[in-house]
């Protein structure tokens, strides 16, 4: 086996181009340790581009991806480890404006996120703003400040999930960041390695991300659905519109400020609609709470009351220098 024959075979579109188990095993553990060149990982890539990949070769991806570095293994802290993630857009804070809410209402949340590639920056980047926080800190202090305080947001430095942060760098270089497989790939493969099973995704569409309608945000939330039924993770996911910002504010010390209004209880509608819907959704996976109504109060009262602020507080104070 070498990377030739699996480009070639790639290249075949239909049943003979189908991957198998030991292929993408072998493409996975060889690129992650460098003895794959990048250029060969890209005709692969954009193979798998043109000609799109089975649900079966789909979830070997998200498997081996998952597993290319270190595993977290968050049983003993709670049956529910809690993770969300967005496709991304200009002036997105949902993300840090949820997690706090959802640990507040005793959901432990662990979250590996990135900086942003494109024209908009990512979760880390918004919190390396703030003064001496580290988003860097070692696996034992992650899997502690989820036990002791519920949340933790951590960069891809640590080694969770190498070949994904390979996957997503290339992903957007060779112009196939709009890959549905691609992108459900890198989605999945990091909920494996941060050992979460209560999942939500906000999936952006329009002109401020990658998802151009609608129809591909929703193929995509499928997708994922059944990819996490496949792993044994529930999954839900909400359609965000981003042909204009989210909320009121873009630049990332700016969204930091406007997270800190949010959690006193100061933001806009769209904002508290989306933290609203990714919260109750979340609800429903870990406690089986199907009453919307009674779930929005949950969150607000979490929000109101100034838990979810001190949870926000926490999280940074035991991540900072």
């Amino acid at each position: 086996m070498d990377i030739g024959s699996i480009i070639a075979k790639k290249r075949i579109a239909g049943p003979k181009g189908e991957l198998n188990k030991d292929e993408i095993k072998y493409f996975v553990g060889k690129w992650v340790k460098g003895e794959i060149k990048d250029s060969q990982a890209a005709a692969l890539m954009s193979y798998i581009y043109m000609n799109g990949l089975t649900e079966d070769e789909i979830i070997r991806f998200v498997i081996e991806v998952g597993n290319s570095g270190d595993v977290l293994d968050l049983n003993q802290i709670s049956d529910n480890i809690v993770d969300k993630h967005s496709t991304g857009g200009v002036g997105d804070k949902v993300t840090l404006i949820l997690l706090p809410v959802i640990a507040a209402l005793g959901l432990p949340v662990a979250k590996i996120s990135s900086r942003g590639l494109g024209i908009s920056g990512g979760t880390i980047d918004k919190l390396a703003s703030i003064p001496g926080f580290k988003s860097n800190i070692s696996i034992q202090e992650f899997q502690d400040n989820v036990q002791n305080i519920g949340i933790s947001i951590v960069s891809q430095d640590l080694n969770l999930a190498p070949a994904e942060n390979k996957f997503y760098k290339l992903r957007n270089e060779i112009s196939c960041r709009d890959s549905i497989v691609l992108i459900a790939i890198s989605l999945m493969s990091l909920k494996i390695a941060t050992g979460s099973n209560k999942i939500v995704f906000d999936l952006s569409c329009g002109k401020g991300t990658y998802l151009d309608s609608k129809e591909d945000a929703r193929r995509l939330g499928k997708l994922l659905v059944r990819i996490g039924k496949a792993l044994n993770k529930q999954v839900g996911y909400i359609i965000t519109l981003m042909d204009e910002p989210v909320g009121n504010c873009v630049g990332n010390i700016l969204e930091i400020q406007e997270t800190i209004k949010a959690l006193n209880g100061d933001m806009s509608k769209d904002v508290e609609d989306t933290v609203v819907s990714l919260a109750s959704i979340v609800l429903n996976l870990a406690y089986g709470e199907k009453d919307l109504t009674l779930n929005a109060a949950k969150v607000l009262n979490v929000i109101h009351s100034g838990q979810a602020l001190t949870k926000f507080k926490q999280m940074v104070i035991a991540q900072r220098w």
